[in-house]
């Protein structure tokens, strides 16, 4: 290496060393108001606030959303008809910028055919691995996978290169694929359970189905009663044979009903096509309760799960097929990995051990690659997205993180703060957007923003140092410190819930009691089973109310409003006050401003130019007719109400000429979970993933029954939001509720009555009751990783 001199130490800085910084002045994305920061470059920041407080605006939809878009403004414009286009943020001044890779909380889509090894490149390094050294050799590396089914075909080919020479060739064609075909790759196959379709002691004439949407006079229904194929008087019990088959399986077949060209088809394809190719999640809850009710889904007989064929389960590397290699833990599969000596495919096994190395590093080595990748938590799925950045050889990049510790045990806390300084040192910008102190603590720069939620944040608090934070007069600044203390008293349980012999994903035959009518929390560090034990084993009875992890989704034209059904008592007390239909004060139906469709802003397309939003001219916005809005309602329009924050518009409808009971209820429940701040009509897409499940939590408490099961209910949740959370807890358990929650948060388990901890690993180093007790007993015994770091939390 050459030596620096002395001329080189005392030479002027070089310009180009001088962007020490990104500058955003003047951001005013969603709830910003003129935000104004500098950023240093090469750095760990952290941005903290409340939740609603504009930390996600700042840094993904401002700082991130920038550098994508010029990102992508350097491809041909025949590639950027491809792409999503992006506007530029609304902000004055943001330069310095470098690439940014953006690791969002979103959890993977669940896709029945994606698994964790199809969702990073594990899988297809897998396939090659096995299509060169496999024994027998099947063919390449599609015949190992469950996304290609096995084809072939043959026929004649004409090639016309005029009249002479124009001739008929035959040609064959084939291709080896893994797709098991009884399950065509999915693993499980559907029974549907007839008995809950219709009453087949009724005829067609007399409404026989209890499937939603096929009602009597519905089209539907009209299709089969008067398709031809069926006495319409007769009961279904005493079909024959072909008309069973008919009535159920018959393939599409055309029909003319009233003069009318329809296409009548058997009632199984038809659901099958209607609801089993849905996800679960976005469908309607009544639609969900008839689908869970009616359809099981077993493990596949033709491939016992794997989703693979039988001649892919036949080709071996020494005893393994790669069916046993996607079932197997990472780490065990690493450690198989490392064993294969074949110097002809020595980079492929190198790249192959370093994809598993990072899994096993990031602390997900007890998953499997086989695993769904829908079931992965959000904190699962973001560190699976977090493994393809490790050990990049690029620099001077952005990574911007959101909440990276959701779903960490305090204990794996650590490992992740590693992996973010490894990134930072390696001379990276590292941006997080996080709650918890313990990463606070090792971050370089702090940029606090507040000092509320909504229109009452939106401004920078704070920037400094950690030590200048605690110092600060802040909200994050005053809670920094704060340490919950273990109750001084316990509830005494009403009951038990009984759980024997769970066995679901890793769990031994777990035995354990679940006491009823306290505060319930099961812990224990990530993968060691909590969240199979709970939602896997509890009976799913109707007493059971389970919020888990899944975000809700919604479009732009869904708001708090619409989801909890809110909008339906306001719309009705208007329509009554008025003398009008309900309709018409529904941006989505009659009501809507004809120019924008109900959406408020007139949208132009510019191809691969970013489009362009206009406020709506004509309705200035309000999305509903000028005639609408003259109907008025405790001196209010419709806009007016939908453009009010929760708690202002819970005293709107709580007392006075306005009083609508209905309405009270449930903005009562929003201002429980901490969503107060929110305007009734905010669109879903700009709530952050804590706020989306607090509108979950605050939609299913109006559900009636005995037990709430709740998956980490404090994500996304700032230091003094948690203290609001366990008070609604506490009044969920003082009317009589069970109360069972899946928690890491050190303040939720020393509120609880009862403790239950998993462990003492993940994977199969887990899956066993480590410990059942008091909070006060855990940290007596601190016989387990998690009663040694509440012991250290409480100062015991």
């Amino acid at each position: 290496m050459t030596t620096r001199t002395d001329t080189q130490s005392t030479a002027p800085r070089h310009i180009a060393d001088s962007h020490e910084m990104i500058r955003v002045h003047g951001a005013r994305v969603n709830n910003l108001k003129d935000v104004s920061v500098e950023i240093p470059k090469r750095r760990l920041t952290v941005f903290t606030g409340v939740s609603g407080s504009g930390k996600s605006s700042l840094v993904f939809d401002t700082i991130a959303a920038e550098s994508q878009r010029l990102i992508n403004e350097t491809y041909s414009a025949f590639l950027q008809g491809f792409m999503p286009t992006l506007a530029r943020p609304e902000v004055d001044v943001l330069d310095g910028l470098t690439t940014a890779i953006a690791v969002d909380q979103q959890r993977m889509g669940s896709d029945p055919r994606s698994t964790v090894g199809t969702a990073t490149d594990a899988n297809a390094m897998l396939r090659i691995l096995f299509s060169r050294l496999g024994k027998p050799h099947i063919g390449p590396p599609g015949a190992y996978s469950f996304n290609v089914a096995s084809v072939s075909a043959s026929g004649g080919f004409t090639v016309d290169r005029g009249a002479e020479k124009t001739k008929t060739e035959k040609v064959t064609f084939s291709r080896t694929g893994g797709m098991c075909t009884h399950c065509e790759g999915r693993g499980t196959v559907s029974d549907i359970d007839l008995t809950q379709l219709y009453d087949d002691s009724r005829s067609l004439a007399e409404d026989p189905f209890t499937i939603p949407t096929y009602t009597g006079d519905g089209w539907v229904v009209r299709v089969i009663r008067e398709s031809g194929f069926f006495d319409p008087d007769k009961p279904i019990r005493t079909y024959t044979k072909q008309e069973r088959h008919d009535f159920l399986y018959r393939e599409p077949t055309k029909v003319k009903i009233n003069g009318i060209n329809l296409t009548y088809e058997g009632l199984i394809p038809k659901l099958q096509k209607t609801f089993l190719s849905k996800d679960r999640e976005s469908m309607q809850p009544h639609v969900r309760a008839f689908v869970d009710r009616a359809v099981t889904f077993a493990r596949c007989p033709g491939c016992d799960g794997t989703r693979l064929s039988e001649l892919a389960r036949s080709s071996r590397i020494g005893d393994v097929n790669i069916a046993d290699a996607c079932a197997m833990e990472i780490r065990d599969l690493a450690e198989w990995v490392r064993g294969l000596n074949e110097p002809t495919v020595a980079p492929l096994l190198a790249a192959l051990q370093h994809s598993l190395d990072s899994f096993v590093e990031i602390g997900l080595g007890y998953l499997s690659l086989e695993r769904p990748s829908g079931t992965l938590s959000g904190g699962e799925a973001q560190r699976v997205k977090m493994i393809r950045h490790l050990g990049s050889s690029l620099t001077d990049v952005t990574y911007v993180f959101d909440e990276p510790t959701i779903g960490l045990h305090p204990h794996d806390i650590q490992r992740m703060n590693d992996l973010l300084l490894r990134l930072r040192d390696k001379g990276n910008t590292v941006l997080v957007v996080e709650h918890k102190p313990e990463m606070m603590a090792i971050a370089d720069h702090v940029v606090d923003l507040g000092p509320g939620a909504g229109t009452a944040g939106g401004t920078v608090c704070f920037e400094g140092t950690v030590e200048g934070l605690r110092a600060s007069d802040t909200v994050t600044g005053r809670h920094l410190d704060d340490r919950a203390a273990l109750k001084k008293s316990v509830r005494k349980p009403t009951g038990t819930l009984e759980i024997r012999g769970a066995s679901a994903n890793n769990l031994r035959d777990v035995d354990v009691d679940i006491p009823l009518g306290v505060l319930t929390v099961v812990t224990g560090v990530a993968g060691s089973g909590k969240s199979s034990l709970i939602h896997g084993s509890i009976p799913a009875s109707e007493g059971v109310i389970s919020v888990d992890q899944t975000g809700i989704r919604g479009s732009r034209r869904s708001n708090p409003a619409t989801y909890t059904g809110l909008l339906d008592p306001i719309r009705k007390a208007f329509a009554k006050a008025n003398g009008v239909k309900p309709a018409l004060f529904s941006a989505n139906s009659e009501g809507a401003c004809p120019t924008c469709n109900g959406a408020g802003v007139v949208y132009s397309d510019l191809g691969i130019m970013a489009g362009v939003s206009t406020t709506c001219e004509e309705c200035d916005g309000k999305r509903f007719e000028a005639s609408v809005l003259e109907h008025r309602f405790g001196g209010r329009d419709i806009s007016e109400v939908l453009a009010m924050p929760v708690t202002e518009a819970e005293e709107f409808f709580g007392a006075g000429e306005a009083r609508t009971p209905a309405a009270h209820k449930i903005l009562q429940r929003l201002t429980d979970v901490g969503l107060g701040y929110l305007t009734l009509g905010q669109p879903l897409t700009t709530l952050s993933g804590g706020e989306r499940q607090r509108l979950k939590l605050a939609t299913h408490m109006a559900d009636r029954g005995g037990v709430y099961v709740l998956d980490e209910p404090t994500a996304g949740l700032h230091l003094a939001d948690v203290e609001q959370l366990l008070g609604l807890l506490d009044r969920l358990v003082d009317a009589g509720k069970s109360v069972i929650v899946v928690e890491h948060h050190q303040a939720v388990m020393a509120h609880a009555d009862w403790i239950i901890d998993l462990g003492p690993g993940a994977g199969h180093d887990g899956g066993r009751i480590v410990f059942e007790g008091t909070p006060a007993d855990l940290v007596a015994a601190r016989s387990t990783l998690t009663g040694e770091h509440l012991a250290a939390y409480v100062g015991a």
